[in-house]
């Protein structure tokens, strides 16, 4: 059988695709691909199922766009039986094309590393476009690696002097507070009980959770207070109450027909609740074709579930970084 078609593929482990790429590599990237798919250029479709149902799940992703020289297909996963063999139940690899010809060039392994880059790269541009500018008090609720750098996100992008975390457990939740205290110099970090405890008073709230119900409700909403959640990005997942969308004055996606489909607003459909006003597409801020925050007192949602254009962008400037 002839290998001739793979001769030429380059091969990326994950070790050299985390001292490659952050996430701060990637927001203007990811700010890009939105703009360009918001515009409807290039295909981002979306497949999800769950092989092993509770204990599993797959995220299969694809993208192009036209100025782009590679389209991928992303296969992002998360097992249960891998976190309890390994230190995370995250794994998944980025199969990267020549745009001209079709041929594979280049497997990224990077075991769920670009997706959570670009996901806090998503967030940081969330948090550019819709928080306030003297945004000093974050909420997390979760404790796994989207927590930890979706912080490091908003603090980047908001002058952070305050974090809050919430965790359904508390070793993890005091893990990840001592990790953010190495990155956070100066900033108060601190573990509550309560998601209510992480939610009320605070300028940016981040959900990152896996939750099946909804965690937080609309009366813990301060006026004025920024949500970017990213947690709930299939059909069986809900971080936010319904009302907090309705009671939302600014409703930002990532995608329109995905989050119809999946996640919070999907949510909130079934249960017959619909924003105060459409929901607009964060590509759309970013090329200031639609209006974002339009005063202090608003709350404004940024709701995510992720795109191939993303891992586009990722494995764009990933693969130019690695072969230089």
């Amino acid at each position: 059988m002839s290998t001739e078609p793979l001769a030429g593929l380059q091969f990326f482990d994950a070790d050299a695709i985390r001292a490659a790429v952050g996430f701060e590599d990637l927001v203007e990237p990811v700010a890009r691909a939105f703009a360009d798919y918001s515009r409807g250029l290039g295909e981002s479709p979306v497949s999800m199922f769950a092989p092993a149902g509770k204990e599993g799940d797959v995220h299969v992703k694809s993208a192009w766009l036209p100025d782009s020289p590679i389209f991928v297909v992303k296969v992002g996963s998360w097992f249960a039986e891998r976190a309890r063999r390994e230190a995370t139940g995250a794994s998944g690899v980025i199969m990267v094309f020549d745009a001209r010809t079709g041929d594979p060039v280049a497997l990224l392994r990077d075991d769920h590393h670009l997706s959570d880059v670009r996901t806090a790269a998503a967030g940081a541009l969330a948090t550019r476009l819709l928080a306030r500018e003297y945004s000093h008090s974050v909420g997390v609720l979760g404790t796994g690696m989207q927590a930890f750098l979706q912080v490091l996100a908003a603090a980047g992008e908001r002058p952070v002097t305050d974090v809050r975390i919430w965790g359904r457990r508390t070793d993890p939740a005091n893990r990840l507070a001592a990790a953010l205290r190495e990155r956070l110099a100066g900033v108060n970090i601190s573990v509550v009980p309560t998601p209510r405890d992480a939610c009320v008073d605070t300028d940016i709230l981040i959900t990152a959770t896996g939750s099946t119900q909804p965690l937080v409700e609309a009366d813990w909403l301060a006026p004025g207070t920024h949500i970017t959640a990213m947690g709930a990005d299939d059909a069986g997942k809900v971080e936010l109450a319904p009302a907090c969308l309705a009671r939302a004055d600014v409703v930002a996606v990532d995608s329109r027909e995905l989050t119809a489909l999946y996640g919070d607003l999907a949510y909130a459909h079934a249960a017959g609740v619909r924003p105060k006003t459409a929901p607009v597409e964060l590509g759309e801020l970013v090329d200031s074709r639609t209006p974002g925050r339009a005063t202090a007192g608003q709350i404004t949602v940024a709701k995510l579930i992720g795109l191939g254009v993303q891992d586009l962008a990722a494995a764009n400037v990933t693969l130019d970084r690695l072969r230089r």
